[in-house]
């Protein structure tokens, strides 16, 4: 199949796959038997997270990421507060929840996206710069797309 010129010129590449499950452990030794691993624990400094639009400081999530190629292969247990993905993990089960895209400005990769009518519906800073946002992208094809921008190193 050859690639159409809006192929070519798409700026955005998929970085990111997350997964919600009930049980981490339990997933991380399902993908790792496929070979995928190692996983390594994410933990990153977040102020300022909202979902939907309200403060969200008790929302907790685990998180693991295992490299798969170019993408990272992301799992959430949510464990705490009511995060997308609890509401997820309680309306679908487990399953791929988001797709992820770093970005190099968050703010205005977002701005651009609001212009053309997509809601935030979760977001945070990181503590030293960057931060994500979930977008209410799931009506169709049934996946959130989530923007990152790492904090600079």
């Amino acid at each position: 199949m050859e690639k159409s010129e809006a192929q070519e010129s798409s700026p955005l590449q998929i970085d990111q796959v997350g997964i919600v499950v009930r049980d981490i452990d339990k997933a991380v030794e399902y993908y790792s038997s496929f070979g995928i691993g190692p996983f390594e624990s994410l933990s990153l400094n977040i102020t300022e997270r909202e979902v939907y639009g309200k403060p969200a400081e008790d929302v907790k999530n685990i998180v693991k990421v295992a490299q798969v190629g170019k993408v990272d292969l992301e799992l959430v247990q949510p464990a705490a507060g009511k995060s997308i993905q609890k509401e997820f993990l309680e309306r679908h089960g487990e399953g791929i929840n988001h797709l992820g895209f770093f970005v190099d400005d968050l703010d205005q990769e977002v701005a651009k996206l609001v212009e053309k009518g997509f809601k935030v519906i979760m977001s945070a800073k990181f503590i030293g710069g960057g931060g994500f946002a979930y977008l209410d992208t799931e009506k169709v094809g049934g996946v959130q797309f989530e923007l990152i921008q790492w904090p600079p190193h």
